[in-house]
């Protein structure tokens, strides 16, 4: 991937070196995955995924903690400036398709920390892996999330990295857009599974909405090889629910999917990648996913 000496974006909050917060977690967020979260907080960090899953599930409520000024990213920080250089590609294309449409898009804000760091969603931890918060609409990455997809999810590459920034800024366009306040409108109406059954919904929409970013971003900057695709439809591959059940457990239950499995994944990332169109995105009125 190409992207040294592209346009870095403003929007990049580091708190790496504020210290975390404390609290419960008092909002929903939407990650990268509850499932992935999960697993990977049980196989990686050692943390019980079932007190995971009830986090990020809505559980808790105590308040937040307050959050220092965030500092300037150190300039020699390669990493950093390739998250503020995605992030920014994100910000161009999403401001074209807003435009195109009669709208305007507002950016999220990126916030890169370690440990733990209060949001509007309440504390989030390295262990959650990157997610976004519709509360305070900003993006949150421990960039260790990226050692953890290289060395236990079998999932390497810059642009594999490039895949999981676009997708969690995929939710802020659902946001945006109404698609988050819908879901989490039925929350508490319907039943656990068709809750799940609606947040695969979700899911695999941001990862369509990633694959119009490649699209774009690739038209406008010509930043890809073939390999950088094949390590973006391999990262998609190796988060899908089934594939992460199957490597923990040694058993697959589609009925506690909550963000697709690995063919889904795939195959609406390259929906999304092959048409540039956010109505063929529309997850929730596809008879199959």
């Amino acid at each position: 991937m190409r992207w040294e000496g592209n346009r870095q974006s403003d929007n990049v909050e580091d708190r790496r070196g504020s210290g975390g917060g404390g609290g419960g977690f008092g909002g929903r967020s939407i990650g990268i995955g509850t499932v992935v979260v999960a697993l990977i907080g049980w196989g990686v960090f050692g943390i019980n995924p079932l007190t995971t899953i009830g986090v990020l599930s809505g559980g808790g409520g105590a308040p937040q903690v307050q959050q220092g000024p965030a500092k300037a990213r150190p300039a020699n920080d390669r990493s950093a400036a390739f998250v503020s250089t995605v992030l920014a590609s994100t910000e161009d294309v999403w401001a074209q398709i807003f435009q195109q449409g009669g709208a305007q898009y507002r950016p999220p804000k990126l916030v890169l920390f370690r440990g733990a760091t209060p949001t509007a969603c309440g504390t989030g931890q390295s262990a959650m892996g990157p997610f976004y918060c519709p509360g305070d609409q900003k993006v949150y990455l421990d960039m260790d999330f990226f050692d953890t997809m290289s060395r236990q999810l079998g999932a390497p590459g810059e642009f594999a990295r490039a895949y999981v920034i676009a997708h969690e800024v995929g939710h802020h366009v659902q946001t945006l857009l109404g698609a988050t306040g819908k879901v989490d409108g039925m929350r508490g109406r319907v039943s656990q599974r068709e809750q799940n059954a609606l947040s695969v919904r979700l899911e695999l929409q941001a990862d369509c909405y990633a694959g119009i970013w490649t699209r774009y971003s690739q038209q406008a900057k010509n930043w890809l090889d073939q390999s950088d695709i094949e390590s973006a439809l391999n990262a998609a591959g190796q988060i899908g629910d089934d594939t992460l059940q199957r490597k923990q457990t040694g058993t697959v239950r589609p009925d506690a999917f909550t963000h697709g499995s690995s063919a889904q994944r795939v195959r609406w990332f390259t929906q999304g990648m092959k048409t540039g169109s956010v109505q063929a995105c529309d997850t929730f009125s596809a008879q199959t996913l």
